[in-house]
């Protein structure tokens, strides 16, 4: 009865350490979320120079597709930096905005979708393609991050939304 009883407190204490992470990170928003990452750098220092950091520290709900630090770095040289300058803001802001989808648009949920319309006001194309999921030209790489005013599913790659390419 004592290892019974001694691995049901084990058990407890093993699945208090795993849901008290999830539960944290549920108590962060999605910038929060996002910079405690750690691969979103280049993703924070964008939001930061297009002045949207605090719309997405906001109510929401957002969905964020959210390319890594090494899909802003297959950008063509120079392209990032051209974008972080003050006079390109509203490019910069373009960009971001097609990232982001009104409302909490959990991954089991964007799989039955073609097509989701963004705050920049472009819709995005979504193909499911046996477990591989793709925005626009984007892998989803990892789904379901659960902030506390949304969602954020990680992409390969920075969208560019129609009026924004070239």
């Amino acid at each position: 009865m004592k290892k019974i009883y001694g691995l049901m407190v084990a058990l407890v204490l093993i699945m208090a350490m795993v849901v008290a992470p999830a539960a944290n990170a549920q108590d962060k928003d999605i910038v929060d979320t996002a910079v405690a990452a750690g691969s979103f750098k280049t993703l924070a220092t964008a939001l930061q120079a297009a002045g949207l950091v605090e719309t997405l520290k906001g109510p929401g709900p957002f969905t964020v597709f959210a390319p890594t630090d090494e899909a802003f770095a297959k950008l063509p040289k120079g392209t990032l930096d051209d974008l972080l300058k003050p006079e390109n803001k509203e490019k910069l802001v373009s960009i971001l905005t097609y990232h982001v989808v009104p409302g909490k648009v959990m991954a089991a949920d964007v799989v039955k979708l073609k097509k989701a319309k963004t705050v920049q006001g472009s819709e995005i194309s979504i193909k499911v393609k046996g477990e591989k999921v793709m925005v626009d030209k984007a892998n989803v790489i990892k789904t379901d991050v659960g902030a506390s005013n949304g969602v954020i599913h990680v992409i390969d790659a920075v969208m560019m939304p129609p009026k924004a390419k070239k």
